[in-house]
């Protein structure tokens, strides 16, 4: 998870993030035809299981789509720059979050849309950036409180109608759980290192 391990860059990843968020409007703009929001998640519904995967790539509206589509731009390029795998990162977000969403959301709630992911992104490079104790993440997690931590704050108050607060509460703690991991693996390879 070093840069050592995972060499890459915003130059190079840029086109992955391009695709991810372009496969976002394309299913949205599919969903226009076919009903493919049901395939979002409903917690501790058995049919609905598929719907980890599925949620970050379902919106109901421009609106949705649009408030999710700036900030995944933003927090998917910070993460390609920094030395985490991110597509690791990304999937375990999806996953971890989803799940825990699945497990313990709102009951006969659909939850639709990349929200939890872009709180995982946030919390994510807010926490790898204080454990990391290196300046250029300590920079990164400053500009993305700068930018979004009042929405991360505001985001997972329960009393909002038409939010999945739940979904972005979950999404957070997923990003924290990866960078915990993230940190404990980078103190293990500069341990070996230094052996």
């Amino acid at each position: 998870m070093t840069q050592q391990n995972n060499q890459h860059s915003i130059r190079q990843e840029l086109p992955l993030v391009l695709l991810f968020v372009g496969l976002i409007w394309l299913v949205f703009v599919l969903d226009r035809f076919l009903p493919l929001e049901q395939l979002g998640l409903v917690p501790r519904d058995s049919g609905h299981l598929f719907g980890i995967i599925t949620m970050p790539f379902l919106h109901g509206s421009f609106e949705h789509l649009m408030s999710n589509t700036v900030p995944l731009l933003v927090l998917l390029t910070l993460l390609a720059g920094s030395r985490a795998n991110s597509r690791t990162i990304v999937l375990t977000i999806i996953l971890l979050g989803g799940s825990l969403l699945w497990l313990f959301g709102r009951g006969a709630a659909l939850h639709i849309g990349a929200s939890g992911l872009v709180f995982g992104l946030a919390v994510f490079l807010i926490v790898s950036g204080l454990l990391e104790r290196r300046i250029l993440p300590l920079l990164i997690a400053v500009f993305v409180v700068f930018m979004y931590g009042s929405s991360l704050l505001s985001g997972i108050l329960p009393w909002q109608p038409g939010v999945s607060w739940d979904g972005h509460l979950f999404g957070g703690l997923a990003g924290a759980v990866a960078a915990v991991f993230l940190a404990r693996g980078q103190q293990l390879v500069t341990r070996r290192t230094k052996s």
